[in-house]
């Protein structure tokens, strides 16, 4: 008995995801061919295994090599291409950028200078965090940018109350930054990288910053509306804050200048390309600049200290998510289930994408957002183009809404982290991501179609 209950303890989670796996199959026969059913199985078996934690991440994410060809899903030369394109080098850039703003402290300096342009108060000091995270995780992970500023956060106050509404902000604030840029969070990357590969006009960094930029205010602005609701303490226990007044060291002022190049090359990116005809590629810009930091005389990297703090996990989980994003094409799944939402056409398909959106936000909340933008993408591609509507605005829609995870710790790592310090209570992480998923859905759909529309 004690043997079966420890083979189980091994290998249930994974007997679980299998179980799950084949009836979806079944399941999905009643409505699609055999290809596509084993397509929607083999879907549903990874996205168990990546929300019970059977097996690593990484591992998961590097199953569809096995899995596709074992199928006959895709060949194996067609899903390996998938983990390496450079959709996947441009973030392995941005992770080393930020390991380096890690490495010689340069966020703990931009959070010390934010912090003393605000006000000394309740909203001040939240909305100084928030807007410190959600610009640094605009460029780094939300992952990272968590990690770097929550404990931040959880010092600043001797308030329990307040110290908690405050670290829900950074959470919060990581995963409305991610919106920011095109490089911010993995579903912008799926979109990108689907854009590029279908042969649409590319949406350039510069134009997206301007595209988010209001969306993300109004996103920070009412999610610290939220967490302050029934706030009413003055005298909140401010620690002093030290404001680096000191000059900045050799390497930081290095890494300063590194940013602030990136940061005209991709703002003058669609200037020179209009001008000249000419342009940079985005995405290895950012990855040369990360090899960059090895560089003699530059040395803000260390090959063999640094290199392999790249989280690889999360690297393959984007070649994961460009596989099922491929698979779904080749296997003709993403028509077929643009032909069922078609049968709705009795709804407008702005009430349709309304209803989209919110499957998307609330499902984002159980799984990973990656794989989930993987799947809806490639579905409502065709079903924008059968219906005479602009492909790109409602694949920005899913893509953005798939980064509003705000109401449960697994459905984003910046929420893991904030429970992890035991000053949050789940159930105020509940109560206050759902409304803030209910405003995301709404300021969104108002962005897009009164907004976005312009660039598109």
């Amino acid at each position: 008995m004690a043997a079966r209950e420890t083979i189980w303890q091994s290998y249930g989670g994974i007997i679980i995801a299998a179980a799950i796996g084949v009836a979806f199959y079944a399941a999905a026969l009643m409505l699609f061919g055999q290809t596509q059913s084993r397509l929607v199985g083999a879907i549903a078996f990874l996205v168990v295994l990546w929300t019970n934690g059977a097996l690593h991440m990484g591992i998961v994410s590097l199953l569809p090599i096995l899995l596709f060809p074992l199928l006959g899903l895709v060949d194996s030369k067609g899903v390996v291409t998938n983990y390496s394109k450079d959709t996947i080098f441009l973030f392995i850039g941005g992770f080393l950028l930020a390991i380096a703003t890690e490495k010689w402290d340069l966020h703990r300096v931009i959070a010390d200078r934010l912090l003393s342009l605000f006000p000394k108060s309740p909203r001040g000091v939240l909305l100084s965090m928030m807007v410190t995270a959600a610009l640094l995780s605009s460029i780094l992970s939300n992952t990272t940018t968590a990690l770097l500023l929550i404990p931040i956060a959880g010092f600043l106050t001797t308030d329990s109350d307040y110290r908690a509404r405050l670290i829900l902000g950074v959470a919060y604030a990581c995963s409305i930054g991610g919106i920011i840029t095109p490089v911010g969070t993995p579903p912008n990357l799926i979109l990108m990288d689907f854009i590029h590969t279908n042969h649409m006009e590319m949406i350039n960094f510069a134009t997206w910053v301007v595209m988010m930029l209001p969306l993300a205010a109004v996103m920070l602005v009412m999610s610290a509306f939220i967490l302050l609701w029934g706030f009413e303490n003055e005298h909140f226990g401010l620690i002093k804050i030290e404001t680096h007044s000191q000059h900045l060291s050799v390497e930081q002022r290095r890494l300063k200048y590194i940013f602030i190049l990136i940061g005209l090359i991709l703002a003058a990116n669609p200037i020179v390309k209009h001008y000249f005809g000419v342009s940079a590629n985005e995405n290895f810009t950012i990855f040369t600049f990360g090899l960059f930091l090895f560089l003699p005389r530059v040395e803000l990297l260390e090959w063999q200290e640094d290199f392999a703090k790249i989280p690889f996990a999360i690297v393959f989980l984007f070649g994961a998510g460009f596989a099922i994003a491929m698979a779904f094409q080749k296997t003709g799944l993403d028509r077929e289930v643009a032909d069922i939402l078609l049968s709705f056409n009795h709804l407008s398909p702005t009430v349709l994408m309304l209803l989209v959106g919110i499957f998307v936000v609330f499902t984002t909340e159980l799984t990973s957002n990656t794989a989930l933008t993987a799947i809806m993408v490639p579905i409502i591609y065709p079903f924008a183009l059968k219906s005479g509507l602009n492909p790109e605005l409602f694949m920005l829609i899913v893509a953005i809404s798939a980064s509003y995870a705000f109401m449960l710790p697994i459905a984003t790592p910046p929420n893991a982290i904030a429970m992890s310090t035991g000053d949050v209570r789940i159930q105020d992480m509940i109560r206050r991501g759902f409304w803030l998923n209910i405003i995301g859905i709404l300021a969104t759909f108002a962005v897009a179609f009164g907004y976005w529309r312009l660039f598109l």
